[in-house]
C-alpha cells in the first residue's frame, strides 16, 4: 500500500496539482470574470428585484429585436448572488467551418437607462473552470480523458493514504517544525486529514461528473448507442430545435408571467432564453434560480414563443438515482453554498494543493537523501531526481505566479489587440514554460525565494492594479457593498502575504551555522533536512 500510494501519486501529482488549483480558483469563478471586466465596476452591480421583472422583460425584448435580429437565440439574464447584474445577450448564427456563433453581451446599468455595450475581450473566471478539466492547447476529448486518469488515480492515493497511516489522527495533532523530512510528513498529514472529508468527496464527485464518457456502456445497450434519444428523455425541457425557416412574431414575453408565476411562485427567474427568435419552431425556455438548493437540476419552463402555449412545466423524470447523481454534481461545483460555506470549500481546495505539494516534495527529500552518499563523492543526482526537482519548482511556486500574470495581462494588455482573450491565457502558460527552462538549470533555494517573493508581491499589489486601471478600488467597493470586487483584492493580498512568509520562512532555514556549510549540496528542495536547506 505504500508502495502503490507512493507511485500513483508522483507520477500525476504536477497534472492534480494544476487541476486543484484551477478548480479552487473555481469556487469564485463569476467573482473573477466581473473583476476582470473592469468596465462593469460601476453603477452595474445590483440586487434581484421582482417588482421589476415585468418592465426588465419589456425593455430586453424591445432591445433585443432592434440590435439582435437574426440571432441564435436571445439571453435575458438577471441579477443573482454570483452574477449581480442584468444583461441581454444573444448568439449570432455560426458562420462556415464554425460550430457555434459569436456570443454578445450587454449589461445593463442600475438605472436601466444605459447599457454597457463596449466591454474587454477576456477569458475570465471561465479560464480556470475550463482549464481544470479540459486542460488547454488540446481537444476537449483527450483533455477529460487525462484529467479522469489523473482523477482516478487521485482517489487510489487516498483511499492507500488512509490504510497505510495507521496513526493518521494523532499525527494530526503532531506537527514538528525544522525537522527535515518529518516535518514535511507531519505538513503531508495535516493538510490531508483538515479536509479530508472534502478531498475525499470532490475526487469521486469529479469522475461522476463525466461518468457518462468515462463508463457509457449502460447507455449504449439500453439504447442501441442512440444518445441523443437517452440526453432527450434525460432532460426533456433542454432538447434544442431547429428553425424551419418560416418567420412569425415572437409573442409578448410579459403575457407569459402569469404562467411562470404560477409556476414557480416566489422562486426567482435566473434566465429567459429565446432559441430561433422569428422562426415559426421559436421556444422560449424561462429557468429559475435554484439558490442553495443542494440537487442543482437546470431545468426550464418552455413555451412555444410563438402562440405562448406550455410546452413543459419544468417537471422532468424523477428518480432516486437521478437525485444522488444531481446531488453529487452539486457537491462537487458548489453553486449552492452560501458565502461562508464556499470559502470553507476554497479554503479546502488551497489544503488539497498543500497535500499534493508537500507529498512530492517529501518524496524528493527522501530521495535526495538516499544519494547524499552518492553527492559527497561528486557524483550528480539522478536525472528522476533532478525532474522532480525542476517540476516541483515550476508548478507548486510557479501557479500563483502564473496565476497573477493572468491578472495582470487582463488589465495591461492593449484593449484592441488582436486574439487579446487568449493572451490572456498564454501568459498563464508562458510563466509556467519560463520557469520550467529556469529549472532545468537552477533549482536552488535562491531561485525558490526569488520566485515566491515576486507572485507574492504581485499578488499584494493586485488592490493598486485593480485602482489605476479601473474606476473602482478596495475602499470604494468596500463603502458600495460590491464585496464581489472587494473580496477578489483581499483574497489576493492574503495569498500574496502567505507567500511573502513561506519566503522569510526559507531565508531564516538558509541562515544555518557556518561550520555546517560543507555538508550542503549544489541544488535541492527549500525546506529538507538541515544539512540540504543550504546553498553551495
Amino acid at each position: 500500500m505504500t508502495w502503490l500510494h507512493t507511485w500513483v501519486g508522483l507520477l500525476v501529482c504536477w497534472v492534480l496539482l494544476l487541476i486543484f488549483f484551477a478548480g479552487t480558483l473555481s469556487y469564485y469563478r463569476h467573482d473573477i470574470s466581473l473583476w476582470t471586466k473592469p468596465e462593469l465596476h460601476k453603477n452595474v452591480i445590483q440586487s434581484y428585484d421582482a417588482s421589476l421583472i415585468e418592465p426588465e422583460l419589456d425593455k430586453a425584448q424591445q432591445y433585443l429585436s432592434q440590435h439582435a435580429e437574426g440571432a441564435r437565440d436571445w439571453r435575458i439574464s438577471f441579477p443573482t448572488d454570483r452574477k449581480p447584474y442584468l444583461s441581454y445577450s444573444w448568439q449570432t448564427q455560426p458562420e462556415a467551418g464554425q460550430r457555434r456563433g459569436k456570443f454578445i453581451e450587454h449589461v445593463v446599468q442600475k438605472d436601466q437607462e444605459q447599457l454597457i455595450t463596449d466591454v474587454r475581450q477576456t477569458k475570465g473566471g471561465n479560464f480556470f473552470y475550463r482549464l481544470h478539466f479540459d486542460l488547454h492547447y488540446m481537444p476537449a476529448k483527450i483533455a477529460r480523458w487525462i484529467v479522469g486518469f489523473c482523477t482516478m488515480f487521485m482517489l487510489i492515493a487516498l483511499i492507500s493514504g488512509i490504510v497505510i497511516h495507521k496513526r493518521i489522527f494523532k499525527d494530526f495533532f503532531s506537527f514538528r517544525r525544522n525537522k527535515g523530512s518529518r516535518s514535511w510528513l507531519d505538513a503531508h498529514n495535516v493538510s490531508s486529514v483538515l479536509a479530508l472529508p472534502y478531498h475525499l468527496m470532490i475526487t469521486y464527485t469529479g469522475l461522476v461528473t463525466l461518468m457518462a464518457m468515462y463508463m457509457p456502456w449502460a447507455v449504449i445497450t439500453a439504447y442501441d448507442g442512440d444518445s441523443k434519444t437517452f440526453s432527450k428523455e434525460l432532460r426533456p425541457s433542454r432538447v434544442q430545435v431547429k428553425p424551419i425557416g418560416e418567420t412569425a412574431d415572437t409573442v409578448q414575453l410579459t403575457s407569459l408571467l402569469p404562467q411562470i408565476h404560477e409556476i414557480l411562485g416566489d422562486t426567482p427567474i435566473r434566465q429567459v432564453v429565446i432559441n430561433n427568435p422569428g422562426d415559426r419552431n421559436s421556444r422560449v425556455n424561462v429557468y429559475k434560480d435554484t439558490g442553495e438548493t443542494v440537487t442543482d437540476r437546470r431545468t426550464a419552463i418552455v413555451f412555444n414563443a410563438v402562440d405562448g402555449k406550455l410546452m413543459n412545466s419544468g417537471v422532468e423524470p424523477d428518480s432516486g438515482a437521478q437525485n444522488t447523481h444531481d446531488t453529487l454534481i452539486a457537491l462537487h461545483t458548489g453553486r449552492f453554498s452560501a458565502p461562508a460555506l464556499r470559502l470553507l470549500f476554497f479554503v479546502s481546495g488551497i489544503l488539497g494543493c498543500a497535500m499534493i505539494a508537500t507529498g512530492t516534495l517529501l518524496w524528493a527529500n527522501k530521495i535526495r537523501q538516499k544519494q547524499q552518499k552518492q553527492l559527497k563523492q561528486g557524483n550528480k543526482t539522478t536525472l528522476g531526481l533532478r525532474l522532480v526537482e525542476g517540476l516541483n519548482l515550476t508548478f507548486i511556486a510557479g501557479l500563483p505566479l502564473a496565476a497573477s500574470a493572468f491578472f495582470y495581462a487582463n488589465r495591461l494588455l492593449p484593449l484592441d489587440m488582436v486574439n487579446r482573450a487568449q493572451w490572456e491565457a498564454n501568459s498563464f502558460f508562458l510563466v509556467l514554460v519560463t520557469l520550467g527552462v529556469i529549472a532545468c538549470f537552477k533549482r536552488t533555494l535562491s531561485v525558490w525565494r526569488a520566485v515566491l517573493a515576486l507572485s507574492g508581491l504581485s499578488l499584494i499589489a493586485i488592490p493598486v492594479l485593480n485602482a489605476l486601471t479601473s474606476d473602482s478600488n478596495l475602499l470604494s467597493n468596500m463603502s458600495q457593498g460590491q464585496w464581489s470586487l472587494a473580496g477578489f483584492d483581499i483574497i489576493c493580498s492574503i495569498i500574496g502575504l502567505s507567500l511573502l512568509f513561506a519566503r522569510s520562512k526559507l531565508s531564516q532555514r538558509h541562515k544555518q551555522p557556518a561550520k555546517r556549510q560543507h555538508d550542503a549540496p549544489r541544488t535541492g528542495l527549500p525546506l529538507g533536512s538541515s544539512a540540504m536547506n543550504k546553498e553551495a
